[in-house]
């Protein structure tokens, strides 16, 4: 398992309008939408693995990848493995989005791919939307993109081989990173999907002798992004499709 560290207090600054157009949830809200939260906004940087809050904790912040940044709820068994059921990149939010922050974390969300977060204290998010339906509505809609993604790994977990899992990984971090080098390890990878590391060696194994993509340290490169796309089980397009429908062009796509 790899090690999780503790969100520091590291502000960087009030976000700018080019900051907010790099999280689709916040590129296209209405300018008085905008102006409601980015006075109570603040950008981090932050590295990988660091938590943004933990299963049990009180969920005071709500948080925005942007760019290449990405997140990940994790949950952990009674045996304490731990498994991701959801990423959450440039196309969503991790925190307070439904309850008012009162009630406590089930799974606990972690960083996976570093870069700049929006902050934004989830009780100022809550008066936010008490004072404009529209967002209100907005981030409704994102809840069932949420649930709808978590609903789609459940299956995907019980039905798809270790190599379709891996397959569909890369290719979400592809998506949300825009980089086909991949930062991130053989035991990374297989805490992430909760399986041993000598699974994902074979199949990694398997992917470099097809081809498909090349092993260096500390990180994979896509060499073949439409025979990875082949090897993927079609859970991340169905999810596409939803997000289409539900939240139309912010759903990223390389």
């Amino acid at each position: 398992m790899h090690k999780w560290t503790v969100a520091r207090e590291r502000p960087i600054t009030t976000p700018t309008e080019a900051d907010m157009a790099q999280n689709g949830l916040l590129a296209v809200l209405v300018e008085a939408d905008r102006i409601r939260l980015r006075g109570q906004m603040m950008v981090l940087d932050l590295e990988a693995n660091i938590i943004l809050h933990r299963a049990g904790d009180d969920v005071v912040d709500t948080w925005f990848p942007l760019g290449s940044a990405s997140a990940a709820f994790c949950v952990e068994d009674v045996d304490g493995d731990r498994m991701d059921v959801a990423q959450i990149g440039r196309e969503g939010a991790v925190g307070g989005i439904v309850s008012n922050g009162h009630l406590p974390a089930y799974s606990t969300a972690v960083v996976r791919f570093p870069g700049r977060f929006i902050r934004i204290r989830t009780t100022a998010l809550e008066q936010a939307k008490l004072s404009s339906i529209a967002l209100r509505h907005w981030f409704s809609r994102y809840s069932d993109c949420l649930m709808a993604q978590v609903f789609q790994t459940a299956v995907c977990n019980g039905r798809h081989t270790i190599k379709q899992r891996t397959a569909k990984l890369l290719l979400a971090a592809l998506e949300r990173t825009g980089d086909r080098e991949i930062a991130i390890t053989q035991e990374q990878l297989a805490s992430i999907m909760g399986v041993g590391r000598p699974f994902i060696s074979r199949v990694l194994s398997s992917m470099r002798q097809e081809g498909v993509i090349e092993s260096r340290r500390l990180r994979q490169i896509i060499r073949d992004e439409k025979k990875l796309r082949s090897l993927s089980c079609g859970c991340t397009v169905l999810i596409e499709d939803h997000f289409d429908k539900v939240l139309h062009g912010i759903y990223p796509v390389s």
